[in-house]
């Protein structure tokens, strides 16, 4: 190989070691940013992304309490009336439903560990983010606020 091409080829594989790595949790799972735009401002989130129906299955089942900046974004193919259950999770979290555009459908704040009562999105949701319980209320989250990511076409 010329002098050129292996000078080439080295440069390309430094870059990409010191490119910068996405996030990941203390498990490894990969993580990506998320925003919640309120009255109240910019609120940031770094996310799990369930995207296959064995993901959304599982979701936060058997999994520890969420930091303050962390959740979980479901991901389905259409918008259509989504209803979640709290089965085998054993902390409270809000379930915030979220519309193909990223607005805020509903928010079922502080849902019950462990209950199998479904919570219903009142209305046609492509995404759901799951986050602590009382984090919607404590940045002011309501119906019609916006979600952005890159799913839902609004990442700036």
């Amino acid at each position: 190989m010329p002098l050129s091409r292996r000078l080439f080829v080295g440069l390309m594989l430094l870059a990409a070691a010191c490119a910068p790595k996405p996030p990941v949790d203390a498990a490894g799972r990969p993580l990506e940013p998320l925003t919640v735009v309120t009255s109240s401002g910019r609120h940031d989130f770094l996310v799990e992304i369930a995207d296959d129906e064995p993901e959304r299955q599982k979701g936060l089942m058997f999994r520890p309490p969420l930091a303050d900046d962390r959740g979980m974004l479901f991901q389905f193919e259409a918008p259509a009336e989504q209803s979640f259950w709290m089965k085998n999770t054993p902390s409270s979290l809000d379930i915030v439903y979220v519309a193909a555009d990223g607005r805020i459908v509903s928010i079922a704040h502080n849902a019950t560990p462990f209950s199998e009562q479904p919570l219903p999105s009142y209305g046609a949701a492509k995404g759901v983010l799951e986050v602590r319980a009382g984090r919607m209320t404590e940045i002011g989250a309501k119906a019609g606020d916006r979600v952005e990511h890159p799913f839902f076409g609004n990442w700036p």
